[in-house]
C-alpha cells in the first residue's frame, strides 16, 4: 500500500498586539483601597460599640455594610492593571 505524503502547514504567526493596555485612571487605586480600609474601619467600629453604630437599629446588618465595602475593594482589584 502506498503511503500518503505529509502534509506541511504554514508555521503560526500570532496577530499583532493591538497594542498595550490603557493604564488604569488616577482615582482607581485611592478608590479601591479607600473602599478596603472603610469596610475594615465599618467592621472594627460595630464591634466596638456593640452593632449601635454606625448606623443604630439595623443590629448585625452593619457587619454586612463593612463585608460589602471590603468585597467592593477587591472586585476593584480585578480590574487594577
Amino acid at each position: 500500500m502506498p503511503e500518503s505524503r505529509s502534509r506541511k502547514k504554514p508555521a503560526y504567526t500570532p496577530p499583532p498586539a493591538s497594542g498595550a493596555p490603557k493604564p488604569n485612571a488616577p482615582w482607581f487605586v485611592p478608590t479601591m483601597l479607600g473602599l478596603m480600609v472603610l469596610g475594615l474601619f465599618w467592621i472594627v467600629v460595630t464591634y466596638w460599640t456593640g452593632t449601635d453604630w454606625p448606623i443604630p437599629g439595623i443590629g448585625n446588618a452593619n457587619l454586612l455594610i463593612g463585608f460589602g465595602l471590603i468585597l467592593g475593594g477587591f472586585g476593584l482589584t480585578t480590574r487594577w492593571r
